[in-house]
């Protein structure tokens, strides 16, 4: 027999507003290392490298663990998945204040990246089964604005509480809300998979098949139907270009988003507090207009193509490409304000969009798994290896030169795009033909 539910946030509209909330402190967290990162640098005496990794770390343990809550999320209790998350990394962040050594901080760096895949893996899903496919752009824009106010308020918050505390304080400031969030996790209502996809319902039923059984027999959650899932989703190639897409597009943002406080102090000249405060204006401002601007284009654009959010995408990110090399060159302060702001301002307008895309282009009973893949796809990718490699061509030469890279990957991530939109559309035009044999 079915256990009652227990869930008090029953709504849409308060489902995404808990969520969105807790994805701004999520990012709070990962982007407080980088405004920190000249302080425990010095105090630690670590190298570029060194420095990079502790990024890394996190990123590499947050890919490989997203493919498990991915199987866990497409058949177990959503909410309760999310609130372990939550609290995970919140105990985690604030093991990284008590860290004596560069070890025990990449260990407890690493731990976090447990946590926040839970977390990033299981939301979007969830939030799939509670609006139309119609709103996803502008859902998962309001979403993902956590990404921009989130990292800015780790830039800002990080950089003051460095400055004025020390850099461990950061990490008990940011680690102190999370249970309180876990706990607020549990009172989310859990909707059907597939109850907003009305034109598939045999996709509801077995969806709702799978979850009938998996509680029946907890133990016989099979690894076989993961894999199927997995192979699956390889096999979809709109999906799997657009997540390699995303790989380019996150390298670039995680190396601008790890390296741009240090850039802006070691080449600009500008005081290490008010780097991480200018940067972190220019993501929250930025970041709001264009993921909410995007979301709603996007949306908007999908009423006259399915492939509108992949478009969109591809041409923003194509014109961010020149915008971030003027401001990684030029050595007007001017120049690099435009570029920058030019340049994020564009990028982020691809958030609601190629989010929105990922879930469209599977079926509601794999995405988690979807969400799971990409996640993992992009971070091993894109910005695990970003923040150490910049740091190593800076050992090699200089920061200035390293960040050079990142308008290379932009160019790479518009291209992927674009092949990504004609995959969509020629495999959109074979099912219409064979739906007419």
């Amino acid at each position: 027999m079915r256990t009652p539910s227990r869930a008090w946030i029953t709504t849409a509209s308060a489902a995404l507003a808990v969520l969105a909330f807790i994805n701004l402190f999520n990012y709070l967290d990962r982007y407080l290392l980088a405004a920190m990162a000249e302080g425990i640098k010095h105090a630690l005496a670590l190298t570029d490298a060194e420095l990079g990794s502790l990024q890394t770390a996190f990123l590499i343990v947050f890919a490989l663990v997203a493919p498990l809550f991915g199987a866990l999320g497409d058949r177990r209790s959503r909410p309760r998945l999310i609130a372990f998350a939550v609290g995970c990394w919140s105990v985690a962040t604030a093991l990284s204040g008590l860290a004596p050594s560069y070890l025990a901080l990449f260990a407890a760096r690493a731990a976090v990246g447990v946590g926040e895949a839970a977390y990033v893996t299981i939301a979007p899903s969830l939030l799939s089964d509670f609006f139309p496919r119609e709103q996803r752009g502008r859902v998962m824009a309001i979403f993902f604005c956590g990404i921009p106010v989130g990292s800015a308020l780790g830039y800002i918050v990080g950089g003051a509480m460095e400055h004025y505390f020390g850099w461990r304080s950061g990490f008990f400031i940011a680690g102190a809300p999370g249970l309180l969030l876990a706990l607020l996790c549990l009172g989310l209502r859990d909707p059907p998979r597939g109850s907003q996809d009305p034109g598939k319902p045999q996709e509801r039923a077995a969806a709702a098949g799978r979850a009938a059984q998996d509680r029946a027999a907890p133990g016989t959650a099979t690894p076989g139907r993961a894999a199927n899932t997995y192979r699956a989703l390889l096999a979809n190639r709109p999906y799997v270009l657009t997540i390699l897409g995303y790989a380019a597009y996150t390298f670039a943002l995680g190396g601008l988003a790890f390296w741009m406080p240090a850039f802006l102090e070691r080449t600009r000249g500008i005081p290490r507090i008010e780097a991480t405060r200018d940067f972190g204006v220019i993501v929250v401002l930025t970041g709001l207009v264009g993921t909410f601007v995007g979301g709603w284009l996007g949306d908007f654009a999908a009423r006259y193509s399915q492939r509108a959010h992949l478009w969109i995408s591809a041409l923003a990110t194509l014109l961010a490409a020149p915008a971030a090399w003027l401001a990684l060159t030029a050595h007007s302060m001017t120049l690099y304000y435009v570029g920058m702001i030019g340049a994020q301002l564009l990028m982020f307008l691809s958030t609601g969009p190629i989010n929105a895309t990922i879930v469209n282009l599977v079926s509601p009973i794999q995405r988690a798994s979807a969400n799971a893949l990409g996640v993992l796809s992009i971070h091993v990718l894109g910005d695990v290896p970003s923040p150490w490699l910049i740091g190593k061509l800076s050992d090699a030469s200089s920061l200035g030169e390293a960040v050079k890279i990142v308008p290379v990957a932009i160019l790479v991530s518009a291209c992927i795009w674009f092949f990504a939109a004609h995959a969509q559309g020629a495999g959109a035009a074979r099912a219409r033909a064979m739906a007419a044999n």
